[in-house]
C-alpha cells in the first residue's frame, strides 16, 4: 500500500500542466488521438521554454575598417634625376611605418613654369648632396604650383623611407615640401594645399592615422625643439617649425595647415 501511494505521489509530481485551450481540443478528439495530442502538447511545452533560455545567437561585430585614401599620382624620381646628376649613394632606410607628416617650402624663388619644377628640385637635389654633403634629398616628397606630386629621396613611396627633413623627427615621419617661398602675405595656390592634402592623407591612412590629431614622437636630436630622447606630442600633420626653431614652411603656408588637416581627414571617409 506504502509503495503504491509512493507511485502515486510520484506521477503526480511529474504531471504537466496543459493548457486550457489543450484541454478543450482534446474534449473534442477520440481515445487514441487525445492521448497523441496530449503528449506532443507536453513536448512542445518542454521545448519552447528551453529555446527561450538560449536565446538567439548574439552577432558577432564587424571590425572597424581602417581610414585610409586613395594613392594620389606621384611622378617617379627619374622624371628630375638625370644621369649625370645622379650619384653614388647608401641603401635607403626604412621606419615601420608613418605616424606623421611634416610640412615644408624650400626657400625659393615663386616666379616658376610648373614645367621647370624637375630642374628646381634637380637643383635642391644638388645643393643638399653637395654644399650640405647630404646622401639623398632630404624631403620625402616635393609639390609644386599646379598641384604635381614628384617622389622626393630614394627608397619608394609606398614605404616608411627615413628622411632628412625635420632634425630630430625623420623617423616614423614623411616630408612634404612646398616648391617656393611662402612667407606672410604670399599667396598659397590652392591645387599646391590639396595636393598636400591628398598625398597626407594617402600616407598617413596606410597607418590609419587621423591628420587631425596628434603624433608621439621620439626627438633623435637635442638640435630640434626637445632633447634627444624626449618624447613629444605634435600635430600628425605639422610643419617644420612644430619640431625645429625655424619659421619654415612660412606664415602663410602654416595659417592653411588647419584646412589641410580637414582636407586631408575628409578625403580618409572621416
Amino acid at each position: 500500500m506504502r509503495v503504491l501511494r509512493r507511485t502515486l505521489g510520484a506521477r503526480r509530481r511529474r504531471r504537466v500542466r496543459i493548457p486550457r485551450s489543450a484541454l478543450v481540443l482534446l474534449a473534442c478528439l477520440p481515445g487514441l488521438a487525445a492521448v497523441l495530442v496530449l503528449a506532443l502538447c507536453a513536448n512542445g511545452i518542454g521545448r519552447r521554454a528551453t529555446a527561450a533560455a538560449v536565446g538567439p545567437p548574439v552577432a558577432a561585430r564587424p571590425a572597424t575598417a581602417p581610414h585610409t585614401a586613395p594613392k594620389p599620382h606621384i611622378v617617379p624620381r627619374s622624371a628630375w634625376l638625370d644621369a649625370l646628376s645622379r650619384h653614388a649613394q647608401p641603401p635607403p632606410r626604412y621606419d615601420d611605418k608613418v605616424v606623421a607628416v611634416f610640412v615644408h617650402h624650400t626657400d625659393s624663388p615663386n616666379g616658376y613654369d610648373c614645367v621647370d619644377a624637375p630642374r628646381i628640385i634637380r637643383y635642391l637635389y644638388a645643393g643638399q648632396t653637395g654644399v650640405r654633403d647630404w646622401d639623398d634629398i632630404g624631403y620625402n616628397f616635393l609639390v609644386d604650383h599646379c598641384g604635381t606630386i614628384y617622389e622626393g629621396r630614394a627608397g619608394g613611396v609606398d614605404r616608411a623611407v627615413t628622411g632628412a627633413h625635420t632634425q630630430g623627427f625623420n623617423h616614423r615621419t614623411a616630408g612634404i615640401a612646398a616648391i617656393g617661398t611662402f612667407t606672410s602675405g604670399t599667396a598659397v595656390p590652392r591645387a599646391m594645399t590639396e595636393a598636400i592634402a591628398a598625398l597626407a592623407a594617402w600616407k598617413l591612412g596606410l597607418a590609419d592615422v587621423d591628420p587631425r590629431g596628434k603624433a608621439r614622437l621620439v626627438s633623435s636630436n637635442s638640435l630640434s625643439r626637445y632633447a634627444s630622447g624626449t618624447t613629444a606630442v605634435l600635430p600628425a600633420l605639422a610643419g617644420h617649425k612644430d619640431g625645429y626653431m625655424t619659421s619654415c614652411p612660412g606664415a602663410a603656408l602654416l595659417a592653411r595647415l588647419p584646412e589641410v588637416r580637414v582636407a586631408a581627414a575628409r578625403l580618409q571617409g572621416r
